[in-house]
């Protein structure tokens, strides 16, 4: 070949691989440009925003929804904050206070107004605040006062309260649960028998987290039932120490069972629990006391955790259908939780359990949002799963869940056939003027990034969705469009 062959040659290949790597940039456009500046909108699919707050700027965890006559309350726990971090002043009475609880009036999604913060203990992140929250009517409880109502509520790591919220803008403390804890965190309670599965650290105990039952039936007099945890984590013991309690779900009495999720980003076990022998067995915390309850228990690979064990209860499976048997399956759905920015860990998703056999639990199908939909690994911040809601309200239940997955914002997925779950709408808030960096060590220095972290995220009956911030950008209340809100049943919106 000439020397002007060649020349030509090598000028098709030169234009022909420019050409390539324009298209690849443009394809990988959408992707790469998705870092979220000040003033970018919301990206979402068959999601919208209806509503925000800012929740004065306090990173957010836990938010429960309850209606209380004709009016919707949102009571929304936080993360620690003291004098070190400085906080924006409680508008309410122009002194800062620490991170606690917030409460929201959300009867109008549109124009959700601030009514009170509780303080919170002194401490950063896990350590203060008042990051978990449960709410049950007087009327509800067995013996609670029926003009109550009764929000209980983690005081940092340090001990359990439980507040008189009939009035939300004037709560007022009952009382408080626990001496000396060593940890708190995600309680469950039953409103309709007062049953509550504390997260606690009792001293003694070799875990941080384990549970304390109690009888809340009447909330100005707790009676304690017993503690409870896996075998070797109780005093006395020795070797190695089981996974720490995440947190618990019960079904009550009609469904005599609770759900147990040990571990967050590792070492996760589902554990199912026959609450009857849970509260009527025998109580001292040997190993066969222990065991006495468990009815089945899934131990989840090293690599991921169960910060949320959510039981979706029996399923028909379409698929199925014409099965003489097993056209009906129980199916739990478990959360892990992503703990460090950046993807520096292994991937934290969601999985579907079929414990139709609770002895012989099994996975059957996962979901994780995909990274290179938004080039998540590289935003900052965590990015993987950490929480659904936890609402059985029938306008999503057995349809669709909601996942938070920290700067992929919150998934909606379709779990109607739970052997191929599947999703169908997202929404990730943009970020503010508040929302926090987060950092990861490039050698040796801190490289620092601004994100959404959505953290946690609940439902309530009239179909909208609450979604919390844990960089500090507030509180999202959302509803579902589209595909996503056909499956729901909704009217169109």
């Amino acid at each position: 070949m000439s020397a002007r062959s060649l020349t030509h040659e090598a000028g098709i290949i030169s234009r022909r691989y420019a050409i390539c790597i324009l298209l690849s940039s443009l394809a990988a456009g959408p992707a790469l440009a998705q870092s979220q500046k000040i003033g970018d909108a919301p990206e979402a699919q068959n999601m919208r925003l209806v509503g925000h707050h800012d929740l004065q700027a306090r990173s957010a965890y836990q938010p429960t929804i309850h209606r209380q006559g004709e009016r919707w309350i949102a009571y929304i726990g936080h993360h620690g904050g003291t004098d070190a971090v400085p906080k924006p002043n409680n508008p309410l009475t122009g002194q800062p206070k620490f991170n606690g609880t917030s409460i929201v009036d959300v009867t109008d999604p549109m124009k959700p107004k601030y009514l009170f913060h509780i303080p919170g203990l002194e401490g950063k992140y896990e350590g203060g605040g008042g990051q978990m929250t449960r709410v049950c009517d007087g009327k509800t409880l067995p013996k609670g006062d029926v003009n109550a109502v009764y929000l209980l509520r983690t005081f940092g790591g340090k001990e359990h309260e439980i507040w008189n919220v009939a009035d939300p803008a004037a709560p007022k403390l009952v009382v408080r649960i626990g001496e000396k804890l060593k940890d708190t965190h995600k309680s469950w309670w039953e409103c309709d028998t007062g049953i509550a599965y504390l997260v606690s650290g009792v001293e003694g105990w070799r875990t941080r987290r384990m549970t304390e039952v109690y009888d809340l039936g009447d909330p100005a007099r707790p009676v304690k039932i017993r503690d409870f945890g896996r075998p070797g984590q109780q005093p006395g013991t020795a070797g190695a120490v089981p996974t720490e309690l995440h947190g618990p779900i019960s079904t009550g009495p009609k469904g005599n069972r609770i759900y147990y999720g040990y571990g967050t980003n590792k070492g996760g076990v589902l554990q199912i629990i026959d609450r009857e022998k849970l509260l009527k067995g025998p109580t001292a915390p040997t190993p066969e006391n222990l065991l006495y309850p468990e009815v089945g228990r899934l131990e989840l690979l090293p690599l991921t955790g169960a910060h949320t064990t959510f039981p979706l209860g029996n399923m028909k499976i379409a698929e199925f259908a014409r099965d003489k048997l097993g056209h009906e399956r129980d199916i739990v759905m478990i959360v892990n939780e992503s703990l460090i920015n950046e993807c520096q860990e292994p991937r934290q998703m969601v999985w579907f359990v079929d414990v139709t056999v609770e002895s012989k639990p099994m996975v059957i199908s996962s979901y994780t949002a995909a990274e290179a939909s938004g080039n998540f690994c590289q935003r900052g911040g965590r990015f993987g799963a950490h929480s659904s809601n936890e609402s059985m309200a029938p306008v999503f239940y057995k349809k669709l869940v909601f996942i938070t997955f920290f700067n992929a914002g919150v998934r909606a997925v379709d779990v109607r056939d739970p052997y191929h779950p599947s999703e169908v709408g997202y929404f990730i808030p943009a970020i503010t003027a508040a929302t926090d960096k987060r950092c990861v060590k490039v050698d040796g220095q801190d490289r620092c990034k601004v994100a959404i972290q959505s953290n946690n995220v609940e439902t309530d009956e009239r179909g909208y969705i609450y979604v919390v911030d844990r960089a500090n950008t507030g509180l999202h209340i959302l509803e579902v469009t589209g595909e996503a809100r056909a499956i729901a049943g909704l009217a169109p919106n």
